[in-house]
């Protein structure tokens, strides 16, 4: 059995790290602080996004306790006693005023049971101010700090208009590795015009950066996004699940395997679902990465 699980799969799992240092269930509940992106431009950014990360109904509930206490009763019911982990997900959580980041984060983390904050942002949205204050934050608190990559191919960048580019990203994970925040990288496969060879290099570039953690995801094309219209007019190749699942085990067996996997692909809302359709079978994916891993007898860092 591969040394970083506590489930059998061949690559290190969320679980396997939070049971390591918690010794127990811990769950991320996912929060929307109805913030902003400094990548929307009349009202587009990135061509994949639709109104943000996940997809989030900021009208549905703003209230950030209550939204908190909603996905902890559900998850209560079967897993009670457990620790959490507060994870401000939707759009970018540093993009305001520190005094702003402060209210919102300090007010999850003084909830019962939270062990820590989950922070997910963009490599040009963290201040010298918001650095210094996630410092402290770090010193107090179990911190994760997730940044969206998405590639580390410059041409891929501008292409899905990403507002930034490498230099900046390396920048910012220096930054925060030099304080001793823990980093998390989105990575996604199947981007418009990049080969597999181009997936590839982006999880050895990450190898070399020497991050924490990685999510990867599969490039899912969403009714009214840009990538929508571009693909509707010029419909280009989109992964299979065979081709998907390839690439993703050759990602897996050229990362450390130190590196923790808290995503290995993802859940895309339905109704707004255009393409791939396989992607709404978001476990059996799960699962026919773990048979193919097993049958070709590899794991994580099999490569290096």
């Amino acid at each position: 059995m591969f040394q970083y699980t506590l489930d059998n799969k061949r690559y290190h799992t969320l679980n396997y790290y939070h049971h390591t240092l918690f010794h127990q269930k811990v769950f991320k509940v996912n929060l929307n602080a109805n913030f902003s992106c400094p990548n929307f431009k009349e009202g587009m950014g990135c061509i994949f996004c639709l109104r943000g990360s996940n997809n989030y109904d900021i009208t549905k509930n703003s209230d950030l306790v209550r939204q908190f206490y909603e996905v902890k009763e559900v998850l209560d019911r079967k897993w009670p006693n457990s620790k959490y982990i507060g994870y401000f997900q939707a759009n970018t959580n540093t993009f305001a005023p520190v005094s702003v980041l402060k209210e919102k984060f300090e007010t999850i983390l003084n909830l019962d049971n939270v062990i820590g904050l989950s922070i997910a942002t963009r490599c040009d949205a963290i201040t010298k101010e918001c650095y210094d204050y996630l410092e402290e934050l770090n010193k107090k608190t179990f911190l994760t700090v997730e940044l969206g990559l998405q590639s580390s191919n410059e041409e891929t960048l501008k292409f899905i208009k990403r507002g930034h580019d490498v230099k900046n990203f390396i920048s910012a994970v220096k930054e925060l590795q030099k304080r001793n925040i823990k980093v998390v990288v989105h990575i996604i496969n199947g981007l418009p015009h990049e080969t597999k060879e181009d997936m590839l290099n982006t999880v050895k570039f990450l190898n070399d950066l020497k991050i924490d953690g990685i999510k990867i995801h599969m490039l899912h094309i969403l009714k009214g996004t840009e990538l929508e219209k571009m693909y509707l007019e010029n419909p280009f190749p989109v992964l299979s699940k065979k081709e998907y699942i390839d690439i993703v085990i050759e990602q897996l067996e050229w990362l450390n395997p130190n590196i923790v996997i808290h995503r290995i692909t993802g859940d895309p809302n339905v109704n707004d679902l255009i393409a791939p359709n396989w992607l709404t079978k978001k476990f059996c994916v799960l699962n026919d990465i773990d048979k193919e891993m097993v049958r070709q007898n590899t794991y994580q860092g099999a490569k290096l």
